[in-house]
């Protein structure tokens, strides 16, 4: 599956530099709208390590409406989190009826890291999956949006960019120690990688592969993903908002651009 992907895909600095602003007065309106709508959304952000699944989420976040979105960034377990059953974690992390919850990893760590790692038995990874497509239907009946991400960077590529980060000193206290288990293991997480994404596909949460070799390029995919999600679900349960959309990204092109924020915003460890 994931062999076929065309890692080449890259976008032009000026391109790039022309697109971007209009996406994200499209986003942070359509959040807003959301909000009215009560409409909740659910970002879910997977991928290689060292795909730049920080650093999308840093840059998604830098123009939203801080007081309507949550971030969580998901670690293993806490010992606490252990003697409950393994969805509560997510559970109660759920945002409400017209917020977002952006998770940096996710419940997909079961299918993912504690397999391949061999953390839970065989019997456990393999009755996540029915638990995971469950977890997501409740949501999705529930009018949650489930918008679910794997950034995608060849062997090549992920190992170039753990020597770099290797390198530069704050870059390497930084570094995931997870990132290098899944470069020695490669082939065993990309088996894992190809079944969770095969068994977890579903029409009300599906899977959008972003080919992230090119950054630039894998920014455009996810903004333009989340907004045709999102404007499709506004347009089909409150269709009165879709011209205060195109009001409201009209007067954000004409406003000049906010400059990015140098640092990444802290999100909450679980």
């Amino acid at each position: 599956m994931l062999e076929k992907i065309d890692l080449a895909k890259t976008i032009s600095e000026a391109e790039y530099k022309k697109r971007i602003p209009e996406l994200r007065a499209r986003l942070y309106s359509i959040q807003r709208l959301c909000w009215d709508a009560k409409i909740p959304v659910v970002l879910v952000f997977e991928g290689w390590g060292a795909s730049g699944r920080g650093a999308m989420v840093n840059f998604l976040t830098q123009n939203l409406e801080p007081r309507v979105f949550r971030l969580h960034m998901i670690l293993s377990p806490r010992t606490y989190e252990r003697s409950m059953p393994w969805l509560w974690r997510f559970w109660v992390k759920i945002p409400n009826y017209g917020e977002m919850a952006i998770f940096d990893q996710s419940w997909y760590r079961r299918v993912l890291i504690e397999r391949v790692e061999k953390r839970i038995r065989k019997t456990e990874w393999q009755q996540a999956f029915e638990d995971v497509n469950d977890f997501e239907r409740a949501l999705s009946d529930d009018g949650y949006q489930v918008v679910k991400f794997f950034l995608h960077i060849s062997r090549e590529e992920q190992k170039r960019r753990l020597k770099k980060q290797a390198k530069d000193p704050i870059s390497k206290l930084m570094r995931d120690p997870e990132d290098k288990l899944q470069l020695k293991q490669h082939d065993l997480y990309l088996k894992a990688v190809e079944e969770m994404l095969m068994r977890t596909e579903a029409e009300w949460a599906p899977w959008t592969i972003v080919e992230a070799d090119d950054p630039r390029y894998a920014r455009v995919k996810v903004f333009e993903s989340i907004i045709q999600r999102l404007e499709e679900v506004l347009h089909a349960k409150a269709p009165e908002s879709m011209p205060l959309l195109l009001n409201a990204v009209q007067n954000a092109e004409a406003a000049p651009p906010v400059p990015e924020r140098p640092r990444r915003i802290h999100a909450r460890k679980h």
